[in-house]
């Protein structure tokens, strides 16, 4: 197992690799959607209209920007990972089934060869209308530290999509007398199974493992349309739609533990690490389920999360593990702080899984529900 740090873009710096490195991290996951543009990153939903910013003017991403960034992470003493979530601007009609759908495969098809060229091996993606969407911020977790939760009976889940916004950002203005956006289960699964048979196999020539994200909430929809994989099992249906080690998951543990009805995620992480379809992890760590949790430090949760690493070990996994957001600390650096805590966590467990005993769900590997 790899140790690894999510940075977003304007973190992209060499302040924040040296950051990594004396963390211990060896790999970076970069989120090139610029969400917040020279705001404050702190965890947020974003406003009702607006979401986390405008992605309007975003260019699709081609072979210098993968190439150089690559490069840049390099000189810094570190790896890319992966490249996390595609902008709405690039695919917000394959998501929405308009217009400029073909056009848009075409150019994510491009986008997925150049980071293949440049060395990205890796592209995590969240397949959603609403996106990451109704949570709030508050000091839920140990030593009041600031951090997200959920509570659905405090919000309106089925508040409307603003016109022109799509996963939680802005990709065009809107228009005042659009009709609101409706999705249903059956309608985004159609929508995921064409991506997927269009772009997997670009993916697969190409390198690159296209690793999807679970639902984040978790609910059963949200600003009236469908959520995606939000039961364990509906992992499993996505990598059956296109058999391939470049139909992958961007394993988010956190949203795993969050689902309802799921009693324990371990048998799940293990038939997932043995199928081989993991491009990253999320190690984070929550306490609760929908319709009401909260994020925790990452040793303070519901998840054992040493036992996640027995896991990881039994089944060979050797990818990236990395945070994910954490509660922030009360510091002059509270994100720095709160994500040093979390790596200097997950080293620990890391160089000690040798050491962590025997794994006591290893009977646990034959869970498999009904999609």
């Amino acid at each position: 197992m790899k140790i690894g740090l999510g940075l977003y873009r304007e973190s992209l710096t060499p302040d924040n690799f040296r950051f990594a490195r004396q963390a211990g991290a060896t790999h970076i996951v970069a989120h090139l959607t610029n969400y917040f543009r020279g705001r404050d990153p702190s965890l947020s939903a974003g406003s009702e209209k607006e979401g986390w910013g405008d992605c309007s003017t975003d260019e699709l991403w081609n072979y210098e920007d993968f190439a150089g960034l690559v490069k840049t992470v390099r000189d810094n003493g570190l790896e890319i990972a992966a490249i996390e979530n595609f902008s709405p601007r690039f695919w917000s009609d394959i998501l929405l089934d308009g217009p400029d759908r073909p056009k848009q495969i075409e150019g994510l098809k491009r986008l997925i060869r150049d980071a293949g060229r440049a060395g990205i091996p890796c592209i995590g993606y969240n397949f959603s209308i609403a996106g990451v969407w109704g949570w709030s911020r508050g000091p839920f977790a140990r030593g009041d530290a600031m951090s997200v939760g959920l509570d659905l009976a405090a919000i309106d889940p089925d508040l409307p999509l603003p016109d022109g916004v799509v996963w939680n950002m802005r990709y065009r203005a809107g228009r005042p007398d659009a009709e609101p956006v409706r999705v249903s289960s059956d309608e985004l699964w159609q929508r995921l199974g064409a991506f997927l048979r269009e772009v997997v196999p670009m993916a697969e020539e190409s390198g690159v493992v296209l690793a999807a994200h679970p639902d984040d909430p978790p609910a059963e929809a949200l600003r009236g349309t469908a959520r995606l994989v939000n039961r364990p099992e509906k992992y499993d249906r996505l990598m059956d739609i296109v058999e391939s080690p470049s139909n992958g998951l961007e394993l988010c543990l956190g949203s795993l533990q969050e689902m309802p009805g799921t009693d324990e995620i371990y048998g799940h992480v293990r038939r997932f690490a043995r199928r081989g379809r993991i491009g990253y992890i999320h190690f984070r760590n929550v306490r609760g389920k929908v319709p009401n949790y909260h994020e925790t430090f990452v040793d303070d949760g519901d998840i054992d999360m040493a036992e996640i690493v027995r896991i990881l070990r039994d089944e060979n996994y050797d990818g990236v593990i990395i945070p994910d957001h954490t509660p922030e600390m009360s510091c002059d650096a509270p994100w720095h702080a709160g994500k040093a805590f979390a790596l200097g966590y997950m080293r620990a467990l890391v160089q000690n899984a040798a050491a962590l005993g025997p794994s006591r769900t290893i009977q646990s590997t034959n869970i498999r529900m009904q999609a």
